[in-house]
């Protein structure tokens, strides 16, 4: 019997360039989060011991393109969170966008048969390609939404969540 199972390697739910848009479509929404933060709050502002917004930032910056290269190259790096993105809103901000379009580059590299290949990125968490890219987004919502805290806090309306274009 498990000779017959065959390795599943097609999209059935949704075509990788779909999977893209989405992932794009979270990146649209938090950039606009990005955006929404005043300049010294984005850097400084905290609550109940949750990180500034831009040291979240920071570890979104960390895994998308870094763990889009590690998928595509196959060599492992380590994950670092730390690295300097400048000491302005408008320097993230261009950051954000360089990397969205090296995701977009990154992502014609990738191969629907890879999707559902094991790996171990950054040397230490282990999954599928796919589950690893499902965990960017998570982890992207996950912050983004401490971002809307923050924004609420601040007495600014934060971006519909829904609004991914």
């Amino acid at each position: 019997m498990e000779n017959t199972i065959k390795k599943q390697t097609t999209a059935q739910v949704m075509t990788p360039e779909q999977f893209l848009e989405h992932y794009q479509g979270h990146r649209r929404l938090t950039r606009k989060v990005i955006e929404a933060f005043p300049e010294k709050e984005f850097f400084n502002y905290t609550i109940g011991g949750m990180r500034p917004f831009a040291e979240m930032v920071k570890e979104l910056l960390a895994i998308a393109v870094p763990g889009l290269t590690e998928i595509i190259s196959e060599n492992s790096s380590e994950f670092d969170e730390h690295r300097d993105y400048g000491n302005t809103k408008a320097q993230f901000l261009e950051k954000w966008d360089q990397d969205t379009e090296e995701i977009n580059k990154l992502w014609k590299q990738l191969s629907p048969e890879r999707f559902q290949e094991n790996i171990k990125l950054f040397g230490q968490y282990e999954g599928t390609v796919q589950s690893s890219i499902l965990y960017f987004i998570d982890n992207e919502i996950h912050h983004r939404g401490q971002g809307y805290v923050y924004l609420r806090a601040l007495d600014i309306e934060p971006p519909f969540f829904y609004e991914r274009s």
